[in-house]
């Protein structure tokens, strides 16, 4: 009997051990999301939550992001690992002297949007002439405006700030709007999709892939593998996050509540579900959308021609993993 005993805290104490060990051998690394915590992020929250970055060997720290915490500047000052990005924001760092690199494209259709009542008389660009448009500032107002320019539309810029309030009084006839927040805001409000038109920059040949995975060139010469991993570990958090969407729910309203965010279910549950219309657009693949060359110095031309940027950094300085990846097509 004191045989057994023996045996069974022998191999108690064995797995623990074995499980300590494995906990010390975990790599330290932080992240910070663009924005404030919400289901446009819920893949990594789900990821960290349910141990898929243990599980992939890291022991990650998640950052809260947002206006007060703006990601590009800790990334800039070099206090955070990885952060996500809009492809413009780090074309524009790394334009800037911030030696950023691409590691993953998360989402490579713009959900940027211009919505009109079709009250207003607005049913195609060109009925745009001479109305009030309110647009967001920063990298916000680069599709809009070359999306004026391409219509030689002579426009009233108002500037909009985070609710939709002046679109729904109609102090102004059109608003700028993300598909998977404000567009849905809009529905909220009581309007009906068939008393909207609604302009999506990618169907105007305006295509700007936005949300992205990126670090510091430091980073990843230090520890390519990490930053693989960190990709990995990430896909399969929003793969699970899509697959289990009422816990993925529970998990952003949580990080929502304790940020002291108003959290708002059927809300996120949209954003959820656009999210994996933009990231996976028909089915999931196995990886995240690519990047190819075409739509990066696409970007980076129209950067340039706003004179955001000075120059164009090069693919390979930009996008490492692509000189991993021989198969990769480059569609120029």
């Amino acid at each position: 009997m004191l045989n057994k005993f023996v045996i069974k805290l022998t191999i108690c104490i064995w797995f623990g051990a074995t499980g300590l060990l494995a906990q010390s051998n975990l790599k330290k690394a932080s992240f910070i999301p663009h924005w404030s915590p919400q289901a446009q992020f819920a893949g990594y929250y789900y990821a960290y939550e349910t141990g898929i970055y243990k599980k992939h060997g890291i022991d990650l720290t998640i950052l809260t992001g947002g206006p007060n915490h703006p990601a590009s500047v800790l990334m800039q000052k070099g206090e955070v690992d990885f952060a996500s990005l809009w492809l413009t924001n780090a074309i524009q760092l790394h334009a800037g002297g911030v030696p950023v690199v691409h590691l993953a494209q998360v989402i490579n259709r713009s959900a940027l949007m211009l919505v009109a009542k079709k009250s207003s008389g607005i049913e195609k660009p060109e009925d745009m002439n001479g109305k009030k448009v309110g647009i967001w500032g920063g990298d916000f107002e680069i599709q809009p405006t070359a999306f004026f320019e391409k219509y030689n539309l002579k426009v009233r810029l108002i500037p909009q700030g985070g609710s939709i309030n002046l679109f729904l009084s109609d102090a102004i006839d059109v608003t700028s709007a993300m598909w998977y927040n404000e567009y849905h805001t809009i529905l909220n409000s009581g309007l009906n999709p068939d008393e909207l038109n609604t302009f999506f920059f990618s169907d105007y040949d305006l295509n700007f892939p936005e949300e992205g995975l990126y670090c510091l060139e430091k980073t990843y010469t230090r520890d390519p593998r990490l930053c693989r991993e960190f990709v990995q570990a990430s896909y399969e958090g929003w793969v699970g996050a899509f697959e289990h969407p009422d816990e993925a729910l529970e998990i952003v309203l949580t990080y929502m509540k304790n940020a002291k965010l108003p959290a708002n279910r059927p809300h996120q549950r949209w954003m959820l579900s656009r999210m994996k219309d933009l990231i996976f657009l028909q089915e999931i693949t196995g990886n995240f959308p690519e990047l190819t060359e075409k739509d990066y110095y696409f970007v980076g031309e129209k950067l340039r021609d706003n004179e955001s940027i000075k120059f164009i950094p090069t693919c390979e300085k930009f996008c490492p993993e692509w000189k991993k990846s021989t198969d990769r097509k480059t569609d120029k």
